[in-house]
C-alpha cells in the first residue's frame, strides 16, 4: 500500500501513515502563475494499492481539483486499486434542488470522482444518511460518534456505570457499535446516569443523537426546535421537542452535531440549554468547518468545552481557548488494514 496526500490536511495524513507504520509517498503539486495546478506522483505504483488522502475544506474547489488529479495520476501510472479518503466531503449539503434552477452540486462531485477512476471512498459523518446511495462505487461511511462516546466516558460525564464496563469504542464504525450493543442484552449495570442530557441542536440530527444514546447505554436525549430567519440567517432556538424533566435532575448537557460552521446554531442551542437551568455544557461536532466570526461566537458561548475532530485541519491561528481536537486517524487506519 502507498499513501499520497493532497495539500489540505497533511497533519492528519501523517498520523494515518504513522498508525499504519508506512512512509508517506511523495507528490509534486506545482501552481502556475494563473492558478492552474500540475499534479505528479513521484513513486512507482504499478500493481500497488494506492490511498489518496484529501479533505475538502476550507477551499473545496481547489482541494477537489487536486484530488481529481491525484486519482487520475495514480490510475494512469498503473495502480491496482485507488482508495480516496475524504474525511470531510465538500458540497454534501447541496444534495438536492432547494430552489428552481439550481444544480445538484454533490451529484456533480460524485460523478467526477467516479469518472477519474476511484475505486473506493472513505468518509465521515455525512450530513444526510442518504448520500451513500448516490455513489456507484464502494463507500465506507465512518462516524466520530464512537470517539465522542469514549471522550464522554473519560470525562465521567455519564457516571460510573460506563467506566465499569471497561469497553472502548474508539476505532469502530457506528454500524459496528450498534451491532455490539444489540448483541448485549440490557442489564441493571448498563443504566445511564440521569443527571446528563444529550442534545441535538436541530431536528435533523435526531438520528445521530439516538445512535450516541445507544453507545452510552440509552442516555436520555432531546432535540432543539430550530427556527432560522431566511433573510438574515439568524438562528432562533426557542424550545425543545419534548419535556424530559431536565430542570429537576439534569446537571449536564452534551450538544452533538455533524459540523460547526459559523457557530450560531451551537450558540443558540447553548443559550436554550442554559436558560433551562443546565450550566455545565459540552459541545461535540465532527467537522470544524469554521467560517466568518465563529471564533468569537464559540469562545463566548455558554459551552465550557467544544470538541471537534481533525477531519479538517485547524491551524493554530484558527484555534480558541475552549477548543479541543480529537483525532480520527486511528479509526481511518483501522479501516485500511
Amino acid at each position: 500500500m502507498k499513501i499520497f496526500s493532497g495539500s489540505s490536511n497533511k497533519p492528519l495524513t501523517a498520523k494515518i501513515a504513522k498508525e499504519l507504520d508506512l512512509k508517506l509517498s511523495d507528490t509534486e503539486i506545482f501552481i502556475f502563475p494563473d492558478g492552474e495546478r500540475r499534479v505528479r506522483i513521484l513513486e512507482n505504483v504499478v500493481d500497488e494499492d494506492v490511498v489518496v488522502i484529501q479533505t475538502t475544506s476550507p477551499n473545496p474547489d481547489t482541494y477537489y481539483i487536486e484530488l481529481f488529479f491525484l486519482v487520475d495520476a495514480a490510475k494512469r501510472s498503473g495502480a491496482k486499486s485507488i482508495t480516496a479518503i475524504v474525511p470531510y466531503l465538500g458540497y454534501q449539503r447541496q444534495d438536492h434542488v432547494f430552489r428552481e434552477g439550481e444544480a445538484v452540486s454533490l451529484e456533480v462531485i460524485i460523478e467526477t470522482l467516479e469518472a477519474v477512476g476511484m475505486d473506493r471512498l472513505i468518509t465521515l459523518d455525512l450530513h444526510s444518511i442518504k448520500i451513500p446511495e448516490l455513489f456507484k462505487i464502494s463507500i465506507v461511511h465512518l462516524s466520530a460518534l464512537p470517539i465522542f462516546a469514549e471522550k464522554i466516558r473519560q470525562l465521567s460525564v455519564l457516571g460510573n456505570q460506563l467506566s465499569e464496563t471497561g469497553r472502548s469504542v474508539i476505532g469502530s464504525s457506528v454500524q459496528t457499535n450498534r451491532r455490539q450493543i444489540n448483541q448485549n442484552p440490557k442489564t441493571e449495570n448498563r443504566k445511564p446516569t440521569t443527571d446528563c442530557l444529550l442534545v441535538s441542536p436541530d431536528m435533523g440530527g435526531i438520528r445521530r443523537i439516538k445512535i450516541l444514546s445507544e453507545l452510552l447505554f440509552d442516555a436520555p436525549f432531546v432535540s432543539v426546535v430550530k427556527d432560522r430567519d431566511l433573510k438574515t440567517g439568524e438562528v432562533k432556538s426557542s424550545r425543545f421537542d419534548r419535556d424530559l424533566g431536565f430542570k429537576k435532575d439534569k446537571k449536564r448537557a452534551i450538544i452533538v452535531d455533524d459540523m460547526i460552521s459559523t457557530g450560531r446554531t451551537i450558540k443558540a442551542a447553548c443559550d436554550l440549554v442554559w436558560s433551562a437551568g443546565i450550566e455545565e455544557i459540552y459541545v461535540f461536532a465532527t467537522h470544524p468547518v469554521f467560517s466568518n466570526d465563529y471564533k468569537n461566537i464559540l469562545q463566548n458561548s455558554k459551552a465550557g468545552k467544544i470538541f471537534v475532530t481533525d477531519t479538517i485541519d485547524v491551524p493554530e491561528e484558527k484555534r480558541f481557548g475552549k477548543l479541543e481536537i480529537l483525532s480520527v486517524s486511528k479509526m481511518i487506519a483501522e479501516e485500511l488494514k
